[in-house]
């Protein structure tokens, strides 16, 4: 199967660098304090895992069901986010798989027994009819080819076997996304992509439709975080970044890695976006 930041081409079919992902996941994971910046994945991965807290409108996660899995797997599975909500009780054997060799080696312990494999999550190396389960949690939405991906995840299932995934949809970001986009325009006279589309949900039943799913539920969940500034946002999101003469942003992971993207935010540009961020969506706060 192809390795690892397999997919190196550029254009409309393949929008995202996936060797850029994989340097700046690995980036994220040796950082002295990871955790810091990976509360949103902390909690998105406790309801993926159940019992935490499940989506408002039903579904829950793996340990909300009566069910045991004998042989699980993660996709994209980073420092283990589900893995640490999982028992021995409902899962029996566990496979991460992740893009990044060195948020696999920084996982957090789990009492299931766990295998991890390096291997791109839009190249699943595995055969089909292998798993009773298969989550996913905050990956897909940097998959070049996401319908792909849904139906190499419905290969490797068993007939009966179950996904759980959650991904970002919808408006995400889209204050940051605004603010960035108003400031480039005024300061530069027009824009580049800053933030990677998100999936909208209402094409996901299709998606997982035409993948050969059934018996679907599509859930949305509202994980509202309030930053006193857009300074604040993408030190979150990039883990740090650099301010001198351009802002350089790097990498805790969910940093753009899109072909299209802008390398540098010019200062100018960076201090027009953060009050522009304060003037339009933190007025009250």
């Amino acid at each position: 199967s192809p390795s690892a930041g397999a997919s190196s081409g550029s254009g409309a079919l393949s929008p995202f660098d996936r060797r850029l992902k994989r340097k700046q996941k690995n980036w994220a994971a040796l950082q002295v304090e990871p955790a810091k910046c990976d509360y949103l994945r902390e909690e998105v991965g406790a309801a993926a895992g159940g019992p935490g807290r499940p989506p408002r409108q039903g579904g829950g996660g793996v340990s909300e069901g009566r069910r045991t899995f004998p042989l699980a797997l993660d996709v994209g599975s980073g420092r283990g986010y589900i893995a640490q909500h999982l028992t021995k009780e409902t899962i029996e054997k566990l496979i991460q798989v992740d893009i990044a060799e060195n948020a696999l080696k920084n996982a957090v312990e789990s009492e299931i027994p766990t295998v991890n494999v390096v291997a791109d999550e839009e190249f699943l190396p595995f055969k089909e009819d292998t798993f009773d389960l298969v989550v996913s949690s905050l990956s897909l939405h940097w998959v070049n080819d996401l319908p792909r991906a849904f139906r190499e995840i419905h290969q490797v299932l068993k007939p009966d076997g179950v996904f759980i995934g959650a991904m970002f949809g919808g408006d995400t970001l889209y204050e940051l996304r605004c603010s960035l986009q108003l400031a480039e325009l005024e300061r530069e006279g027009g824009f580049s992509p800053h933030v990677s589309p998100f999936t909208a949900v209402s094409d996901l039943g299709h998606l997982l439709s035409r993948a050969g799913f059934n018996t679907l539920t599509v859930d949305t969940d509202e994980i509202q975080v309030n930053y006193p500034g857009l300074f604040e946002v993408m030190e979150d999101l990039q883990g740090k970044y650099i301010f001198y003469g351009n802002i350089n942003v790097f990498c805790m992971g969910e940093s753009n890695c899109s072909w299209n993207r802008k390398p540098l935010l010019h200062r100018e540009t960076m201090l027009a976006a953060a009050a522009i961020y304060r003037g339009k969506y933190l007025r009250g706060n």
